[in-house]
């Protein structure tokens, strides 16, 4: 099982130094990748007609292809996983550039997760339809495929036309591996029908998640296939369990067929770089990663 991080987005600030010991403080650790949320914009919850979410104006996000792009840059073997995306409210063609190049000067260290959000407000901002978002997520995911494995394409959809065009410099991943976050059933569906990966983070435990997973190998074998092609990254809080039991936790998911697995140390009241870190050292060495 590869075993990653969470990058405490909200919580870390935006010293570029902190950002750089972070990446390699993780990667010397034996961490296998980070994780990076994604909002372009935060609301005012003081806007007129109110507005309530789980972040505002004053939670500091990091565009996460730039992030990783950074980190890269400043380690060896750490890997990359968006989680997720918000993918419907950008502009696919320029998405595909983008991850074909963080990809390529990665040396391929790099995992899509796209999701479809809550936040209607960056919809807005950004010029796309938050009503139909699942239904374009579809498309720009076929879409990602053939501009990441062909150096032509053309292609003509509901919000796509492209006439004999394609992405230069391709990736070093043929195509990059996708992963859908989110949990209702119809993204369980397109997890199935689509996915190389699920990222779920409803879940505290193996047990807690059996009833939806055993949902998914029934639509999975419907798409003509098992549990065994998908991913699948669970992800835990430091705050739930001790040392001594997180071990146990993360065998019981392994043996549920977790591929991946996150450690998310945002919440627990840690307020400087350096309180998140030795949260993940005594994580590490709790469950004899280093």
């Amino acid at each position: 099982m590869h075993i990653g991080v969470v990058f405490p987005q909200t919580e870390f600030g935006n010293d570029p130094i902190a950002i750089r010991d972070y990446a390699q403080t993780v990667e010397g650790l034996g961490f296998s990748h980070v994780v990076a949320f994604d909002h372009v914009l935060g609301a005012n919850p003081n806007r007129p007609g109110g507005w309530q979410g789980a972040y505002t104006h004053e939670s500091a996000f990091h565009e996460p292809f730039v992030l990783f792009s950074y980190m890269a840059a400043v380690t060896q073997r750490l890997g990359f996983a968006t989680g997720i995306l918000i993918l419907p409210q950008r502009e696919t063609a320029l998405v595909a550039k983008q991850v074909a190049t963080l990809d390529v000067l990665s040396g391929g260290r790099l995992r899509l997760g796209v999701g479809l959000g809550w936040n209607e407000v960056e919809y807005v901002a950004l010029n796309q339809d938050f009503h139909r978002r699942g239904r374009r997520i579809e498309e720009q995911v076929t879409l990602l495929r053939l501009l990441w494995t062909q150096p032509l394409v053309t292609f003509s959809g509901r919000w796509h036309t492209i006439l004999d065009a394609g992405l230069n410099p391709l990736p070093m991943q043929r195509p990059i591996p996708i992963w859908f976050g989110g949990h209702a059933d119809a993204v369980l569906r397109r997890v199935a029908r689509m996915g190389d990966g699920w990222m779920p983070t409803r879940y505290r435990t193996a047990a807690e998640a059996q009833p939806v997973l055993e949902q998914l190998d029934r639509y999975l074998a419907d798409a003509g296939r098992t549990r065994a092609s998908l991913g699948l990254e669970p992800r835990l809080w430091y705050g739930d369990g001790q040392p001594d039991t997180w071990p146990a936790v993360i065998q019981d998911w392994q043996a549920a067929g977790a591929t991946h697995l996150s450690m998310n140390t945002m919440g627990m009241g840690f307020n400087t770089p350096s309180a998140h870190l030795a949260a993940l050292r005594t994580f590490a060495q709790a469950i004899g990663l280093a």
